[in-house]
């Protein structure tokens, strides 16, 4: 028999009208996203399902994806699904913790806000850039991109696909080398930061501080964290990961390896789009795989 993991997307996948079936269908959803909104001072489903210019700002979009997915996650929790492990990308692990009963679904959104505006004013707009390097080995890229400084390896997603992010120039100068040692694609990405670089370090420290007010608990199943691809089970370790994850590389493929040494063999995608699907079937053809982003689907599962 395997198991069964549930994993999280990240910042990235929000679009509009996320959750809204959910939300109007049934009651267990409708308190997750109300009561989000009395936490944050401003209306969630209004910010989710309105055609509005905030949901793709990240001190936005990181309290809506979170909420969304967790609202996702109760009605399959009230409905008896469960998971062997959780995971998330990026802004996703917080929605693993919550799945993991590490952190609260309140403190998860309270502090994804936090998270969302620290990130969001950590560095000057064009200071810092993102770009996609397709069609090229990891360690390919690692041994372009060390040597030079201010950019770094931001997101492991899957063979095939790596995320590298710094300095505007520095990336272009990687993009520039990696292009020469045979990358077939560099896409430049649309977001409002270096994330996951050395250049967060401070929003992540700042993080840090807020997290020290958090409580967590000992959780009933464990989560794999995106600093270290492996599973936690102490819940202590938790606020140091998290700090860390700010400006630190995300081991997605890693972590889905390290998930599916350990017999998971069912990955069900909770939240919009089906990003991480397609990340998990490029590490392994094998593995089952379901996303859950509608009401209908969830019927299906």
């Amino acid at each position: 028999m395997g198991k069964t993991a549930f994993i999280f997307p990240g910042q990235g996948a929000q679009v509009c009208g996320m959750g809204q079936d959910f939300y109007e269908n049934t009651e267990t959803a409708k308190q997750v996203f109300d009561r989000a909104s009395e936490l944050l001072g401003f209306s969630v489903p209004e910010l989710c399902f309105e055609k509005n210019d905030r949901l793709d700002l990240t001190e936005y979009t990181q309290a809506a994806m979170v909420t969304t997915s967790i609202a996702m996650l109760r009605v399959m929790e009230e409905r008896g699904f469960r998971a062997d492990v959780a995971a998330g990308l990026s802004l996703g692990e917080y929605c693993a913790l919550t799945a993991a009963g590490i952190m609260s679904a309140d403190d998860a959104v309270r502090t994804v806000r936090r998270r969302g505006i620290l990130m969001q004013e950590a560095v000057p707009a064009g200071v810092g850039k993102m770009s996609a390097v397709l069609g090229i080995t990891a360690d390919e890229i690692d041994a372009v991109v060390d040597p030079i400084d201010g950019v770094q390896v931001a997101n492991y997603n899957c063979p095939g696909q790596i995320v590298i992010s710094g300095l505007a120039g520095a990336v272009e100068e990687a993009s520039v080398k990696l292009k020469e040692a045979g990358a077939r694609r560099i896409l430049p990405l649309n977001v409002s930061g270096p994330f996951h670089s050395a250049l967060l370090r401070e929003a992540g420290e700042k993080l840090g501080e807020f997290l020290q007010d958090i409580t967590l608990s000992a959780p009933h199943i464990p989560y794999v964290a995106n600093v270290t691809a492996e599973y936690v089970t102490d819940q202590e370790a938790v606020k140091g990961l998290l700090e860390r994850q700010v400006y630190s590389s995300v081991k997605w493929q890693q972590s889905v390896e390290r998930m599916l040494a350990d017999g998971v063999d069912r990955f069900v995608e909770i939240g919009p789009g089906k990003t991480l699907s397609g990340f998990v079937k490029k590490i392994s053809r094998d593995a089952a795989v379901v996303n859950v982003e509608r009401l209908a689907d969830l019927e299906k599962l």
